[in-house]
């Protein structure tokens, strides 16, 4: 095959994927971590040529920090990153969010793609790599994405330990059907322990969900947020059944988590 018609192979493949990403609403928002900036620039080029909206960082503090800032649809991790790698990094998404995420990375043995997997990417993608195989590979993983997102919707309803929590229009009933007031920073709390329960969530996170900030060990606003969640929910706030204490980890629901249609 001739460059030429290489590249006007490339073109048309690039057009097609182009079509598929606009015809969403809004564009979707590609987020690269890459210590190689140049690789990042190329990515960031080729990304936003697709229809994608993209941000590039170089490490895991600067991907934090941009994930506090910014929402996006998907991850671009590499691996070996300076500070924390991206194995760590990869573990520390999974935690607390799911958002999907790709694994960009010249580790290459069988062994490395497992970890990798295990861990909870979405997919593993080796360097060097075909730039139209890694587009297509992102266009799959979103499109899982969004459409396990849409079953999630019709089931927005959590319901555990007879209590119903709406997750759409965030409203808290109990098991006796009374309605219970409860703040926004008690909602993005309450959410985040349905969706992982039995998962402890750490003071650092707590703190970071209701105010965007790090946890301090004389920081005590994650054990308040807590507490007046606490207050809400147990039927004795001072031996509480729900909202237990894990050792040196933090807090979790200890409750069988069902969503359901509210309707």
């Amino acid at each position: 095959m001739t460059f030429q018609a290489r590249v006007d192979t490339q073109s048309s493949f690039l057009q097609i994927v182009t079509i598929l990403v606009k015809q969403n609403m809004q564009k979707q928002k590609i987020l690269i971590v890459d210590d190689d900036q140049r690789l990042g620039r190329l990515l960031t080029r080729y990304l936003e040529q697709g229809g994608y909206e993209t941000a590039s960082v170089t490490n895991g503090d600067m991907m934090n920090s941009q994930l506090q800032q910014e929402s996006y649809d998907l991850i671009l991790l590499d691996i070996m990153l300076p500070g924390k790698d991206g194995l760590t990094l990869a573990q520390e998404i999974r935690n607390s969010s799911d958002i999907p995420f790709i694994f960009l990375s010249a580790k290459a043995d069988i062994s490395d793609k497992v970890n990798g997997l295990e861990i909870g990417a979405d997919d593993y993608i080796t360097k060097p790599f075909e730039e139209k195989e890694l587009l297509a590979r992102i266009h799959s993983v979103l499109r899982r994405s969004t459409t396990t997102h849409n079953k999630q919707k019709k089931k927005s309803q959590a319901v555990f330990a007879g209590w119903k929590f709406n997750l759409l229009d965030q409203t808290l009933s109990s098991p006796e059907g009374v309605q219970i007031e409860i703040t926004s920073s008690e909602y993005q709390l309450l959410a985040a322990m349905v969706n992982k329960p039995y998962v402890a969530i750490s003071r650092d996170r707590i703190l970071s969900i209701i105010s965007g900030r790090k946890w301090t060990p004389l920081d005590r606003s994650a054990d308040m947020a807590i507490s007046k969640l606490r207050k809400k929910l147990e039927t004795n706030p001072d031996t509480p059944a729900l909202i237990r204490t894990v050792r040196n980890k933090g807090y979790q629901l200890a409750a069988t988590v069902e969503f359901v249609d509210p309707s």
